[in-house]
């Protein structure tokens, strides 16, 4: 035999349930502070700018530009 079904108490906890979700995907998205970004936004770029120092096609590119540059790239006199 089936269960009994309230349909006015199912209708109100779908709702709920959707209100719920919306209101979860609304905190994760407007729920951090500025001041929070702006500190994850700086840090990212910071880490970002690290991790370019290390590259090693960038020392690459800065020794090819040493040798183009006049009196630059070789030590002959």
């Amino acid at each position: 035999m089936a269960e009994i079904v309230n349909l006015r108490r199912a209708r109100k906890r779908r709702e709920r349930d959707a209100a719920d979700k919306t209101a979860a995907d609304n905190r994760v998205r407007f729920g951090t502070p500025k001041a929070a970004r702006t500190f994850a936004e700086l840090e990212r770029q910071r880490s970002e700018r690290a991790l370019d120092g290390l590259k090693r096609n960038h020392r690459i590119v800065a020794a090819a530009a040493d040798a183009d540059a006049p009196g630059g790239g070789s030590d002959e006199a």
